[in-house]
């Protein structure tokens, strides 16, 4: 039986002395990360987690991030990665809402400090027993009086352990994704939803353990995207994990040339940088495309002239793929080493299966026209949404899972996504669902009425806009309103625009008309 924890415990035991995971001078064998992974699941098992708890885990592109999560999983529990951006309140509502037992938050920096928002969240939430604090040096204080540190709880527990006995039907990883509805839905992934969508890197990319790819790793770990194609996928070939704890284009071209990076994944944001940066970065644009040998990209459409202008200074193509955190992620991908169709999406991975159905809610049937809502199949999908089967039962039927997304397919069965979920913005890779804001919005005594929309913009795709009516005789200003958002919203989601007005288009039902503000 294969289990996520199983990918690294495998390259462990065929290549203990071969470097599996990188950060500017640090380096550490596979044989190491095994073994505090050990360590971790030791102090889980000791402190009561039993097999099926829930285990949170807030750390941004760090060691920590896969010695943590794999030890999780030898424990026989279930990990449940948070986006390190959220806040206080946020980090209490994925915990309550996900039952976590225990918690592991990096300290983070001054300028993010996600120790002490998760701390926040964790003291507001009474289910979860445990906290610790990964601190960036492991001998060093937690930053937060009174709390445990990772070092401290580790210290004294075994590097050896015989994993935890789970099933591959059991629940290995809780994604966070939240829908048009509001509020975050977790996203239960088996363990053979997670291996599967790891192991046909194989297939995909061409991944060989025998001549293993040096991934970087700038994508979030916490997302599903830099989970399974970079981190599992590259840990269950034996590759080499080189990781940035934040995308910064000058500093991924170093690092690539640096540490001859072979495979590159991003979102489309990152490719866009990748090339501004390259003419002043000093870094020998010949060499680094003779060592790349895969790119990546997924999270929304990549520019027809990112795609051409990548291929000429790189000499790789870039492979679109597409999926969400209900597919694990990855259900589509443009094939290895055929010619790639701009635009395309691709055809989906082995093993699953996609077809157009009629979008409506509660109608599973076979779209009547060419565009039609993409549903999915295989053994990628999701056991459910945690706790929620009314929702589970909407988007899952006999096996399909329908994606919200709409598309279409060429007569060689390469899908093509023409419009996303109704009103989900994607600024800079991340999903921004404006139910979301507009219900943070309006606890503001200023605001009587939100309606959030996406705008073009060049860097991040899209960024985000809130058109906002005003409580009588509110003095609420546009500055005022966005640092005020930023106190009550994650980075990536708070709006950057603001626009007061006396009244919003509406239908005759009262629904607001967003297209009319686009």
């Amino acid at each position: 039986m294969t289990t996520l924890a199983s990918l690294l415990e495998k390259s462990a035991v065929a290549h203990p002395d071969r470097t599996a995971v990188v950060l500017g001078d640090t380096r550490l064998t596979y044989a190491q990360v095994d073994g505090a992974a050990n360590q971790v699941a030791n102090l889980l098992v000791a402190r009561g987690i039993e097999p099926g708890d829930k285990v949170a885990l807030s750390c941004p592109n760090l060691p920590y991030f896969p010695i943590v999560y794999y030890g999780i999983l030898k424990a026989g529990a279930t990990v449940v990665p948070l986006n390190v951006l959220l806040k206080g309140r946020e980090v209490a509502y994925h915990l309550a809402d996900s039952d976590a037992k225990a918690y592991f938050c990096f300290q983070g920096t001054p300028e993010l400090p996600i120790g002490q928002e998760g701390h926040a969240g964790f003291e507001q939430t009474d289910s979860c027993e445990h906290f610790f604090m990964i601190t960036a040096d492991p001998a060093a204080a937690s930053p937060v009086e009174g709390t445990e540190t990772l070092g401290q709880a580790m210290s004294g527990q075994p590097p050896t352990m015989q994993s935890v006995e789970v099933s591959e039907e059991d629940t290995a990883v809780i994604l966070y994704t939240s829908g048009t509805t509001g509020q975050p839905k977790g996203a239960e992934l088996r363990h053979r939803n997670m291996v599967s969508n790891a192991l046909v890197s194989e297939q995909l990319f061409g991944a060989d353990a025998a001549n293993p790819d040096t991934y970087l790793c700038v994508l979030p770990l916490f997302h599903s995207f830099g989970q399974t194609v970079i981190m599992n996928g590259g840990f269950a070939f034996g590759g080499t994990v080189v990781m940035l704890p934040r995308f910064d284009a000058d500093a991924a071209l170093k690092t690539m040339a640096g540490e001859g990076v072979t495979f590159f994944a991003g979102v489309p944001t990152m490719y866009w940088g990748l090339l501004g940066a390259l003419d002043d970065s000093g870094v020998d644009v010949r060499a680094l495309a003779d060592q790349l040998r895969v790119a990546v990209a997924g999270g929304s459409a990549l520019p027809v002239e990112v795609h051409k202008e990548f291929a000429q200074r790189f000499g790789v193509t870039i492979l679109e793929g597409y999926g969400l955190s209900e597919t694990s992620p990855v259900a589509s991908f443009a094939p290895y080493g055929e010619e790639v169709r701009v635009g395309s999406i691709g055809v989906p991975i082995p093993g699953v299966e996609m077809k157009l159905i009629n979008p409506e809610p509660g109608d599973w049937s076979e779209a009547s026209g060419e565009i039609g809502e993409i549903a999915i199949k295989g053994p990628n999908i999701m056991k459910g949404y945690y706790d929620r089967p009314d929702a589970t039962a909407e988007a899952i039927h006999d096996g399909w899972f329908r994606s919200g997304d709409l598309g279409r397919k060429d007569d060689d069965g390469f899908y093509y996504i023409v419009d996303r979920s109704k009103d989900m913005i994607i600024r800079g890779g991340y999903n921004v669902y404006p139910r979301e804001i507009e219900e943070v919005l309006i606890t503001h005594p200023g605001v009587s009425l939100a309606a959030v929309i996406g705008v073009p913009h060049e860097s991040h795709g899209e960024e985000i806009k809130a058109v906002v009516i005003r409580t009588k005789d509110a003095e609420l200003t546009e500055d005022e309103l966005v640092a005020w958002s930023k106190e009550q919203m994650a980075t990536y989601k708070y709006p950057r625009i603001v626009e007061f007005v006396d009244e919003l288009p509406m239908t005759a039902t009262g629904k607001i008309l967003k297209r009319e503000l686009a």
